[in-house]
């Protein structure tokens, strides 16, 4: 299949990697449907791309947002779950309320998009899952416990939703990025970052076309064989 017959959901897609690659897609002649709470911002005239607003943790909406492209473009092809939050604090400094916040949008968001989505990929019997962890999750940083157990989570639900979707032809993957530098990394003392960084094989800065470059081979027709994998970066 042509690049341009594909459609591609991206969340999160108003700022950070979620920005970055609805933009690479639609260079590369896809078809993408953005989805993030915010508008779009996207300096675009492409009759190639189309903005949701939507709240990934909320079942409703992600149910009529997902029939809504499904029936736009008459397919979905591939699912990118960039939309994501972070709070960088000690557990014992962590309230409940933020421990919700940050498990609805980063698993509980995944988990809704990836089931509304696998079930019109079901339809056409293909479809391409590419879910975002992070590299905190292997390194075990401190004061990121909650966001890297969130991220935890995502990795592990990838792995058994991989199993869960095969039969239908759907593939289900994972990406752990480094630190990039978006807004979700910009409170974070350089100290912390650096050492971030020392802890990793290649020590610099996570780049956006590196994380793009894992996906491009998670969603190529070429990688139907490859499910339930978890590609960290950086060389944690």
């Amino acid at each position: 299949m042509k690049n341009k017959n594909k459609v591609v959901v991206i969340t999160g897609d108003s700022k950070g990697i979620g920005r970055y690659l609805t933009e690479y897609y639609l260079k590369k002649g896809f078809v993408v449907a953005g989805c993030s709470r915010l508008e779009s911002g996207l300096n675009t005239k492409s009759r190639s791309y189309s903005h949701f607003r939507l709240d990934v943790s909320q079942e409703d909406q992600v149910v009529k947002t997902v029939r809504s492209i499904f029936h736009r473009f008459k397919g979905i092809d591939i699912l990118i779950n960039c939309a994501g939050i972070a709070s960088l604090n000690h557990a014992l400094l962590t309230p409940a309320e933020t421990v919700d916040r940050i498990f609805a949008v980063n698993f509980k968001g995944t988990f809704l998009m990836s089931r509304e989505c696998s079930k019109f990929m079901k339809i056409n019997r293909c479809g391409r899952i590419v879910n975002i962890s992070s590299v905190a999750v292997p390194l075990k940083i401190e004061g990121e416990a909650i966001y890297a157990a969130s991220k935890s989570a995502v990795a592990t639900f990838s792995e058994i939703f991989a199993k869960e979707v095969a039969p239908f032809n759907i593939t289900c993957n994972c990406v752990g990025p480094t630190p990039i530098e978006t807004d979700l990394i910009k409170n974070v003392p350089v100290e912390k970052i650096d050492r971030i960084i020392n802890s990793l094989s290649l020590k610099r800065m996570g780049k956006f076309i590196d994380v793009a470059n894992a996906i491009d081979f998670f969603v190529k027709d070429e990688s139907g064989y490859v499910t339930g994998q978890t590609i960290y970066l950086g060389g944690v």
